[in-house]
């Protein structure tokens, strides 16, 4: 269970052995102005064997992170799956001098930074046993945890925090330890966070004639029969394409008229209820009320319904005291 790989840096060639790696990650620069002569040819030898590749920084805390993480990006240029670091120690004279406190505080922004402008990637924090116990002071590793610590069994870094890689040995070359099944596996989680890729459209297909042949031909045979079209003398009409939209064009005229109806009663109705608010005490009644409606139905060009019998008379609507 677990796969292995390494870290390289000047200190190694530009083609290390691979065998039996599944990953290797690659020095890529120093603070503001050293860059590792070699990182090229390794990340490209690293490659070309199929591993997957990390890149790494080494800070000079004394400097802005934001300054150092815009330098590793532009010189790396980080491909699709490839994995980001940040090789958090400060053991060396540049170092020793910068507060840990200021050691800390560059740790998280390095990383902030980078995760904001590299958001396809897994992003990460490289440090050793000692400054992950006593100098973080957030716990802020990113993506994932390289852990690096001396003597310990791969695998078994003795921390509680998750992580995702261990250094557990320097001897010949610093060795990598990582806990996920196998090599595909820790592809698809360096690529996890990249944009998927769009799966390609077929073209639509152009229109041929024979389409539009067997659309008429649908037309003629399931449409055009419901439509009921008769010769003068009863006989089953000959269906035409013209006769389909003729009969769409009739359609609708019929739901205008009807439409049209609709609105000349209620044009009437509303009369009718004006004339009820007008009447004052008097009352009106039903003959009223049809001659009413009758007139208002006959000015919209629609013929009124026959008056109903009765005698009775509709009560003027009631008005509140004092009105």
């Amino acid at each position: 269970m677990g796969i292995y790989g390494q870290d390289w840096s000047s200190y190694q060639s530009a083609a290390p052995d691979t065998s039996g790696l599944a990953f290797a990650f690659v020095k890529v620069t120093q603070g503001l102005g050293y860059t590792n002569p070699n990182w090229q040819a390794q990340r490209a030898h690293a490659a070309s064997a199929g591993l997957v590749v990390g890149l790494y920084h080494y800070p000079d805390m004394a400097n802005s992170a934001q300054a150092e993480a815009e330098h590793f990006l532009s010189v790396a240029q980080p491909r699709a799956g490839e994995v980001l670091a940040l090789d958090w120690e400060g053991y060396d004279t540049a170092n020793l001098s910068v507060p840990k406190a200021q050691q800390a505080s560059f740790k998280d922004a390095w990383i902030s930074y980078v995760q904001s402008a590299m958001t396809q990637h897994q992003v990460g924090l490289y440090c050793n046993k000692d400054y992950w116990l006593n100098v973080d002071t957030t716990s802020d590793c990113g993506d994932f945890l390289w852990i690096a610590t001396s003597g310990l069994p791969a695998g078994q870094p003795g921390i509680q925090h998750p992580w995702m890689f261990h250094q557990f040995s320097a001897t010949p070359v610093d060795q990598d330890y990582c806990a996920l099944a196998d090599q595909q596996a820790l592809k698809q989680w360096a690529l996890a966070k990249a944009a998927p890729t769009p799966t390609p459209q077929p073209p639509e297909e152009p229109v041929t004639p024979a389409d539009a042949e067997l659309f008429v031909e649908t037309l003629m045979g399931h449409v055009l029969p419901d439509m009921g079209i008769t010769n003068a003398d009863g006989s089953q009409a000959t269906r035409t394409v013209a006769d389909f939209f003729e009969y769409l064009d009739l359609h609708n005229r019929t739901l205008l008229n009807q439409i049209s109806a609709l609105s000349a009663q209620v044009t009437a109705l509303s009369a009718a209820v004006t004339a009820l608010s007008q009447s004052g005490g008097t009352g009106t009644t039903p003959e009223q009320v049809h001659a009413a409606v009758s007139a208002a139905l006959t000015a919209a060009g629609h013929t009124p319904a026959p008056a109903v019998g009765g005698t009775a008379t509709v009560p003027a609507p009631s008005r509140p005291a004092g009105a």
